[in-house]
């Protein structure tokens, strides 16, 4: 069992602390491995047959057969790490970063949210700091 950290009330929030690291390090090393063009192939030709090789959990392997990349974060997924099945599938940063936003934006609403400043900090800050003022940046 995860012990809990102060960061786990922040909403969307998915710190690859030591803990998370070690539970999604099986499906890290899978996105790894598709930095080399054989194993590209390999994962093109059959998919499931070329995650046999890495001892991930069935939850783990099914978000990779599913492109489900938030439920790759939440799973122990680096997000530099899992750029890299995005990549494998043609889709840009901002293709990657709408589907993990975790409420269906597309990706023209995330490129236009991020072109307008990015994420409103309403509702995404920590839980137990609601009325906390953050420093603003110099300008």
């Amino acid at each position: 069992m995860r012990e809990p950290r102060e960061y786990d009330d922040i909403p969307g929030t998915y710190i690859l602390d030591g803990q998370h690291s070690r539970k999604g390090y099986h499906l890290n090393m899978f996105c790894m491995s598709l930095n080399k063009a054989d194993n590209r192939d390999a994962f093109r030709a059959d998919e499931a047959k070329y995650l046999e090789q890495f001892p991930m959990t069935a939850e783990q392997s099914k978000a990779i057969l599913d492109r489900d990349f938030l439920g790759l974060l939440r799973l122990g997924g680096n997000i530099y790490y899992t750029f890299k099945l995005a990549i494998f599938d043609g889709l840009s940063m901002q293709h990657a970063g709408a589907a993990m936003s975790g409420n269906g934006m597309s990706f023209e609403e995330f490129r236009d949210m991020m072109l307008a400043g990015g994420r409103s900090i309403e509702n995404n800050r920590s839980k137990t700091n609601e009325v906390q003022e953050y420093p603003k940046w110099p300008k």
